[in-house]
């Protein structure tokens, strides 16, 4: 198959100005790219660092035009794009990764349908579409539950614990009546996630799998690697992963998170069509991020396994770190943390601290994780952070 390159030079475009578009437009101008960004906030963190700023809603049809002008090639930093935006860029310059696969993304239930189709173990679940689904019977089985919105959700969002068919009526009528995915609820060992790329070609690289800790449904800390993941685990995830990917025919960087039970099984939770917040460790740990993948895969340039050259911990660093006990903003300790050996500190350049905001992240590295997971622990201490 022959694959358009695009060399450096070309302006690329990004839809979305967060920090995963900051963090892509860093790396393609390093590899000697333009950047055009699509966003409506004028003080998003992508649009702080890119000379073009298209100001505007992701459907904005004059905006949509604007960058399929400007740009030989557009990607995602998020996955709530709306559809008809997708379909459109879609269809009038090389996206990636592609509208059906990120429409999959969008949606628990297709997400879901997806899994069994490809014979990926996942949550015994059940579509709840309508109230005569959430008062059935049948659902006692699946209870007690947890019942998720099927679009739009989001560490933690959208998402109700539920104990008995009473409970799931009046949870999906909280939820405002919209199309749900009820899961059972499992007992957890640990969570983990696998990043991978996939290009045009159909060449898929991976990272090591990272083993990852959640604090109020947000990503708190990511250990690479982990010290809980066996080899066979490490195995079937990669696996799986590799197989969704395939089956999506999916071009750029995937992330598919997996629990692992208490019996040692392994189910796929969800996946994000872009890089992920538990791969930032890849800046600092290896010889290629998981946004130069990102760049490298949109742009049809060699896909070369990635190679993690130091142990990693990474940590979150969420907008209650900029309040005192008093609820009085201050600014964390950065000194102190960039005393300890290993420290790389990522600032998204958000102006508000608002607690549960993403504000930046903390990477330790170091030759042994056993290093990098001591040296965390001592940057919590320092910032205030509970210890893991």
């Amino acid at each position: 198959m022959t694959i358009d390159y695009i060399a450096p030079g070309s302006s690329l475009g990004v839809l979305g100005g967060g920090q995963l578009g900051r963090m892509f437009a860093q790396a393609a101008q390093e590899a000697g790219y333009q950047v055009h960004v699509l966003e409506p906030d004028a003080h998003a963190p992508a649009a702080q660092v890119t000379a073009t700023h298209l100001r505007a809603a992701y459907d904005d049809t004059d905006a949509l035009h604007a960058l399929a002008r400007a740009a030989a090639a557009v990607t995602l930093e998020f996955e709530n794009v709306p559809a008809s935006a997708l379909e459109w860029l879609d269809a009038h310059v090389q996206l990636a990764p592609h509208a059906p696969a990120v429409a999959v993304c969008q949606d628990r239930a297709a997400e879901k349908a997806l899994f069994t189709r490809l014979g990926v173990p996942c949550a015994p679940h059940a579509v709840i579409a309508c109230e005569q689904d959430a008062r059935d019977p049948r659902q006692a089985s699946l209870l007690p539950g947890i019942l998720k919105t099927a679009r739009m959700g989001y560490d933690g969002k959208g998402q109700v614990g539920v104990r008995t068919l009473a409970e799931l009526a009046e949870a999906w009528n909280a939820l405002g009546g919209v199309t749900c995915v009820l899961e059972q609820r499992l007992v957890l060992r640990l969570e983990l996630s696998v990043v991978l790329a996939r290009g045009r070609d159909g060449r898929i690289v991976h990272y090591p799998p990272q083993q990852n800790l959640h604090r109020g449904g947000i990503l708190f800390a990511s250990f690479a690697p982990g010290a809980e993941l066996d080899e066979a685990t490490v195995c079937r995830a990669i696996d799986a992963a590799h197989a969704i990917a395939q089956g999506l025919e999916y071009v750029g960087v995937l992330c598919v998170e997996f629990f692992v039970l208490g019996d040692g099984s392994l189910v796929a939770n969800e996946m994000a069509p872009r890089p992920h917040n538990s791969g930032h460790h890849t800046i600092d740990s290896c010889d290629q991020s998981q946004f130069d993948l990102q760049v490298r895969a949109l742009v049809g340039a060699p896909l070369i396994e990635p190679r993690q050259h130091s142990a990693a911990v990474m940590l979150n660093l969420l907008g209650e770190l900029w309040f005192d006990a008093g609820g009085r903003l201050r600014e964390p300790d950065w000194q102190a943390v960039l005393a300890l050996p290993g420290a790389h500190l990522h600032l998204y350049g958000k102006r508000e601290p608002r607690p549960g905001r993403k504000m930046g992240h903390l990477t330790f590295t170091a030759q042994q994780a056993d290093e990098a997971r001591a040296r965390a622990l001592r940057a919590c201490a320092a910032l205030g952070l509970a210890p893991f």
